[in-house]
C-alpha cells in the first residue's frame, strides 16, 4: 500500500454495473520524502476506485494491481488501483 493525495476526481458517461455507487479519484503517490516534508516531488498519476468518500487534497491509503480487485471478490472489475482508507494523520 503506498501513500497518495487526492488531486481530482474522473467522470465517466458509462460504467459497468458493479462499480455503481462509488466514484473514480486521481491520485498522486507520495514518496516518503514528500510525507515527510522534505521534497515537493509527487509520483505520477493513478486513477483509483473510491468508495469511502476521499476528498481533494486528502490522503489516501493506495492499494495496487491484483490486491486492488479483492475486496470486490469473485466478482471480475477492471480495477488497478483502489482506494483501501482515508488517512487523517500520519505520526512517526
Amino acid at each position: 500500500m503506498r501513500v497518495a493525495e487526492v488531486i481530482g476526481r474522473v467522470t465517466l458517461a458509462r460504467s459497468l454495473p458493479s462499480l455503481k455507487g462509488a466514484r473514480f479519484v486521481i491520485a498522486l503517490p507520495l514518496p516518503r520524502a514528500a510525507i515527510e516534508g522534505e521534497s515537493i516531488t509527487r509520483g505520477e498519476e493513478v486513477v483509483a476506485y473510491d468508495d469511502l468518500g476521499a476528498s481533494p487534497r486528502g490522503w489516501i491509503g493506495l492499494s495496487e494491481g491484483r490486491e486492488a480487485a479483492n475486496p470486490f471478490g469473485s466478482a471480475k472489475t477492471p480495477i488497478d488501483a483502489y482506494c483501501a482508507c482515508l488517512i487523517d494523520q500520519i505520526t512517526r
